[in-house]
């Protein structure tokens, strides 16, 4: 147990500065550019899945979130908004940075996600057609969400400046990373990683359908989860890409507080999920590698 401890206290610290790079480089992007990058997406009309499938693959929850409040406002197509959910890399990112995965992979990993936000969306709203907009009353909605994304935040003082927001980020995720490696460790060492990595790749439906289940946990511990299954080789490219599409950080949380329609947002959520499992699948079935 005591090397198992310090190995994943070792493991932590090696990426520690990583992450802090990455994080601060986000965030300096994401004050100088999110309310232009939101403001694009607003106004993008049947552009809009593709500029939302493009702009989501920037980590982080403030698209997801951004996008749940301006759909909640009609003020984007729900193909949009998926186009957003499913694109969105969350805390995926800045992990594959600090492990230190190549260019290629990470490039190939957020092509995939938005290449598949992207035909999702354009396809949703050719067959849904695009929402009627509605700029009277429900505006407010779109303006209340910008104090939403920050509440909603993986970390509280967002808005304290980017190097707070930064160190708070960096801090955050370096806490849960520790634990998700300690726990990963310790499972590989008292279970077997044969038997781990046979549980998850042997069975592809049953990877591909617990995967999307972990990706709609409304919280960047998802995205961590399903990323470090995937570079320890306990989960396979399908199933995870089934958690990592299904996954939108806190989008899915703040849809369900500023949109009223309950029923529309299960809807949703069950669309996510079972495109998550589907598109999965694909990549399997495609015998597509990174």
């Amino acid at each position: 147990m005591a090397d198992i401890i310090i190995d994943t206290f070792l493991d932590g610290l090696k990426l520690l500065p990583f992450l802090f790079i990455t994080y601060f480089v986000m965030e300096y992007i994401e004050h100088r550019m999110g309310r232009k990058a939101k403001d694009t997406i607003e106004k993008s009309g049947h552009f809009g899945p593709v500029l939302g499938g493009a702009m989501g693959v920037f980590p982080q929850c403030g698209f997801s979130a951004a996008a749940s409040g301006l759909y909640a406002a009609r003020m984007i197509t729900l193909g949009t908004l998926l186009a957003v959910f499913l694109s969105t890399s969350d805390e995926m990112l800045p992990i594959l940075i600090s492990e230190q995965v190549s260019a290629e992979v990470i490039f190939k990993l957020l092509g995939i996600k938005a290449l598949a936000g992207i035909i999702v969306g354009i396809i949703v709203d050719l067959l849904v057609g695009r929402r009627q907009r509605d700029r009277g009353g429900n505006v407010s909605i779109g303006v209340e969400t910008e104090k939403e994304d920050n509440d909603d935040c993986c970390c509280k003082s967002c808005q304290n400046g980017i190097l707070k927001s930064a160190l708070c980020h960096t801090g955050n995720i370096f806490l849960f990373l520790l634990l998700v490696t300690f726990v990963l460790n310790a499972t590989i060492h008292f279970i077997g990683e044969e038997f781990l990595t046979g549980l998850i790749l042997n069975r592809p439906l049953f990877g591909h359908m617990i995967g999307a289940l972990v990706g709609l946990i409304p919280n960047c511990a998802s995205s961590v989860i399903i990323t470090q299954l995937y570079l320890k080789g306990a989960m396979g490219l399908g199933a995870a890409m089934s958690g990592l599409l299904a996954g939108s950080g806190v989008g899915l949380a703040v849809l369900f507080r500023v949109n009223g329609d309950i029923r529309e947002n299960i809807k949703i959520t069950a669309l996510l999920y079972v495109i998550g499992v589907i598109s999965g699948i694909a990549v399997d079935i495609l015998g597509i590698t990174v």
